[in-house]
């Protein structure tokens, strides 16, 4: 289970509408408790692929965030995408990129522009598992 606030929960989606038609992305961060992962902050960051299909992280936002997150006393807890065509579910090209197992990877479909859909995976070679995720 992963919880987001609704005010972070907004700025993901903010940010995934104003980098339409391209995929937009970032990062979360926050704790892990008993119940789960709980997310305190969210990064914007910036796709320089500039892909609606696809995206790559500034390695200096990058940095810069992994920075303010250990500033914070915060754990990295993953990242969050946009996809502005598709379904809310990882891609083959995410299964393959999710290098981390131990990450939640978000992705936020803008699919349907009236009912946006953000889920949570937990990804491992080929076999991604929603993770749950509330919006609180």
């Amino acid at each position: 289970m992963i919880t987001i606030s609704k005010d972070n929960y907004e700025k993901i989606l903010v940010h995934a509408e104003k980098n339409l038609p391209e995929e937009a992305c970032g990062l979360v961060a926050g704790e892990v408790t008993a119940e789960g992962k709980v997310i305190r902050e969210v990064y914007l960051l910036t796709n320089i692929d500039h892909s609606n299909e696809h995206f790559s992280l500034d390695p200096k936002e990058h940095l810069a965030a992994i920075k303010d997150i250990r500033a914070k006393g915060l754990k990295p807890l993953g990242n969050w995408h946009s996809h502005p065509e598709s379904p809310s579910r990882p891609s083959q090209e995410d299964k393959r990129l999710a290098y981390d197992s131990s990450a939640s990877y978000l992705i936020l479909s803008l699919m349907d522009r009236e009912n946006p859909v953000l889920n949570s995976f937990h990804i491992e070679g080929d076999n991604a598992t929603n993770e749950g995720l509330v919006i609180e």
